[in-house]
């Protein structure tokens, strides 16, 4: 049911989409009902009734005439000063979840529209529903389809349902519309630029349901008690000495000193664990992707990332996947605050089963920038050659690495190498829709 709304903002703010006119001369001619033919012959007959004084010949033509005249400067102004706006409520979602979508329509001027129809595509993934369904709303599972009657400075709001069926970054719009005069002589198109982003998670499970250890799955139960330096935190600094790490120096304390000298860092017993996630899921990544298999490691993955923030760990999260629009890759930089499971979660709606380069590359590139005493846990569908190899490399060089994966072997250099390695059965996990407890523990929504 519509709501008439008085209340006014005045000018349009950013989250309102103005309509912009579609013209050109081919769809003119295509949405028009009357030619230049018609006024022709309405100003000849016109003229054959003022000569021959015959009423009947002047007037029809002269109503004809004002018709159209109103007709082509109604056409001209309909959707100026018109405002088009969707308001998601939440943005954010869970697969499984309803979102409510409320369709809103302003007309900002004294020149009313007599009928508004709106057309938004809905992507799949997602499926419409009406909430109060009428005589002028037609929805189907991927279109809106729905007709607005506004007087001047009118308001209107409708509101519908979105089931949130797969995980991703949804886009919504941009959103046609087609509009005219009430003589029914011309049909004016316009749309509208705005677009709006729903995000939904992937699935979050229990530790003991991934069939992962309740405590300790990434073996830090050994080094809990051992003392880590965090190279975000300087303290204070001290003289140099040939073992330290050339990034150590503090080149301004040197310069005032006239002696090298090395930073002091803060000792900590948090631990960084850094989830890479690889989401090639075959041997040669061009041949495609499994989509049950790329969205079985991205939940197995969002859990790890809420296990390992509920133990107040430093979490971070790399995909081999570029960020949508973007070549960058994805990347949350190890961190527990409030929000951190939120970037998470958001940055894993956003992977795509695109790699943006190997695993291998990955692992080789952004290791070196963790600090030392960190976890590293793969979550793979499969090990091959060069994977075990710098799998291999990484721990032979201190580095604690867990290796998650479906794959049901593992080359034979990795089964004499110390790994903590997890075998996940690949039909394990069922998709089922998420708990309030977990949606409640989610910020920003």
């Amino acid at each position: 049911m519509s709501d008439h709304l008085k209340d006014s903002e005045g000018v349009y703010g950013p989250r309102w989409g103005v309509l912009e006119r579609i013209s050109g001369p081919e769809l003119r001619r295509r949405t028009r009902m009357f030619n230049e033919l018609w006024v022709t012959l309405a100003i000849v007959f016109a003229g054959i009734g003022i000569v021959t004084r015959q009423q009947t010949l002047l007037i029809a033509p002269l109503l004809f005439l004002t018709v159209f005249a109103v007709a082509q400067i109604w056409e001209r102004s309909v959707f100026r000063s018109v405002a088009y706006r969707r308001v998601l409520s939440p943005r954010r979602a869970f697969i499984g979840e309803t979102v409510e979508l409320t369709v809103e329509i302003e007309n900002r001027k004294l020149l009313p529209l007599g009928w508004l129809c709106v057309l938004d595509h809905v992507p799949a993934g997602l499926t419409l529903s009406a909430a109060a369904p009428d005589a002028s709303t037609q929805v189907s599972p991927h279109e809106l389809y729905d007709v607005f009657a506004l007087r001047w400075y009118e308001r209107l709001r409708k509101r519908y349902h979105l089931q949130c069926y797969e995980r991703g970054y949804f886009r919504l719009g941009p959103a046609r519309f087609v509009s005219g005069d009430i003589f029914g002589v011309y049909q004016a198109h316009a749309y509208s630029r705005r677009v709006d982003w729903l995000i939904v998670y992937p699935n979050v499970y229990p530790i003991e349901e991934l069939g992962l250890p309740a405590t300790d799955p990434f073996g830090d139960h050994k080094a809990k008690q051992r003392i880590f330096e965090d190279p975000l935190r300087t303290i204070g600094v001290r003289d140099y000495q040939h073992d330290d790490d050339f990034r150590r120096i503090h080149w301004k304390a040197t310069a005032r000193r006239q002696d090298l000298q090395a930073k002091v860092y803060e000792s900590t017993s948090s631990h960084n664990v850094v989830l890479f996630l690889n989401i090639a899921v075959l041997d040669q990544p061009w041949l495609g992707t499994v989509p049950e298999v790329l969205e079985r490691l991205i939940s197995v993955t969002a859990s790890l990332a809420k296990y390992a923030i509920e133990k107040r760990y430093l979490v971070g999260v790399e995909v081999n996947a570029s960020v949508p629009n973007s070549k960058q890759n994805i990347k949350v930089p190890p961190g527990r605050s409030p929000k951190q499971l939120t970037r998470i979660l958001e940055a894993l709606a956003a992977v795509t089963p695109i790699a943006t380069s190997s695993i291998e590359h990955l692992l080789t590139v952004e290791s070196p920038k963790l600090p030392q005493g960190s976890t590293l846990v793969l979550v793979t569908a499969m090990v091959s050659e060069p994977l075990a190899a710098t799998l291999l490399h990484l721990s032979q060089a201190g580095r604690r690495v867990v290796l998650i994966t479906l794959a049901e072997s593992l080359p034979d250099e990795l089964l004499y190498e110390r790994l903590l390695v997890y075998h996940l059965a690949s039909d394990e996990l069922a998709f089922y829709p998420m708990t309030p407890s977990v949606t409640e523990e989610v910020e920003g929504r």
